[in-house]
């Protein structure tokens, strides 16, 4: 029997589904990937899944982007919908509090409330999370750009920088945050040139990086075929063209390569702060 060669890079998907804000999930997920040295989680996060067609679309996501499903949901007919697709689909799944919850239950001798987000105190900094995770998720991949207007943060990149997570993670700090895709040939929104309040972002990573991280992410699409999305002198470009336009337009450049979320963010706010913007 051959063994793994340990200094291989793995990259897996990882969906984390709540009905609420998702922070116990982000925390269990990177502190568990944190014992598998090579191993590099791709984090779709799920947030405040309350209804059904926002479960659809999840589930939508699941089975496009398969791998393990992490998740807290309190509502039952959804938890039955997110286990039965995904035992379909042979994606494994797991509620991270169901072993905690029951042991509780049973040295306790109380049944559990069963109440979303019950953990946290309605105020309102609380509200402002919640709202900013709502406008993240409005405000991604390039949608309701005139909504933008209001952003705390924009962030902008070629495909593979991060910036639909870093959103998330923002938002989860309290930052309206909303991120718009720079796609070859296709002009940056004009609009963006008369926005006095937001605090625009540029996210630049190294080319052999995003080139690793687009195969990887069509290996899990099960699409193997040679493409210009991964082509290494496309990208480059991609990368030169993206760097020159942010610094023509005065932008702040943040390198996300080999950088955490958490990383990532911390840059993201003490330039935001920095610059003269309100602070919270």
């Amino acid at each position: 029997m051959s063994v793994p060669n340990k200094s291989i890079a793995i990259y897996f998907h990882v969906h984390l589904v709540s009905d609420s804000t998702g922070e116990t999930l982000v925390a269990m997920m990177k502190a568990s990937t944190a014992q598998f040295r090579n191993a590099t989680a791709l984090e779709h996060l799920h947030a405040l899944v309350r209804s059904e067609s926002q479960m659809l679309k999840t589930l939508d996501d699941i089975e496009a982007k398969p791998g393990v499903v992490l998740y807290t949901l309190v509502n039952e007919e959804r938890r039955k919908m997110l286990e039965n697709h995904c035992a379909k689909l042979n994606i494994p799944a797991i509620s991270i509090l169901d072993p905690t919850l029951s042991m509780l239950g049973r040295y306790l001798g109380a049944a559990m409330i069963s109440e979303v987000g019950a953990q946290r105190t309605l105020d309102a900094e609380y509200y402002n999370r919640i709202e900013a995770l709502d406008y993240a998720m409005a405000h991604d991949d390039g949608q309701n750009v005139t909504g933008l207007n209001s952003a705390d943060i924009i962030l902008l990149g070629i495909s593979r920088t991060s910036k639909t997570p870093t959103s998330i993670y923002l938002a989860n700090r309290g930052y309206k945050t909303g991120n718009i895709p720079l796609v070859p040939n296709a002009p940056l929104p004009i609009i963006l040139d008369n926005f006095d309040k937001p605090f625009i972002v540029g996210l630049v990573a190294a080319p052999d990086r995003i080139v690793q991280i687009r195969e990887q992410r069509l290996v899990g699409l099960r699409q193997n075929q040679q493409t210009d999305y991964t082509d290494a002198d496309r990208v480059r470009d991609e990368m030169r063209e993206a760097k020159r336009m942010f610094v023509r337009k005065g932008y702040k450049v943040i390198d996300v390569t080999r950088k955490s979320i958490e990383e990532t963010s911390a840059q993201i706010i003490n330039a935001y702060q920095q610059s003269g913007r309100e602070t919270r």
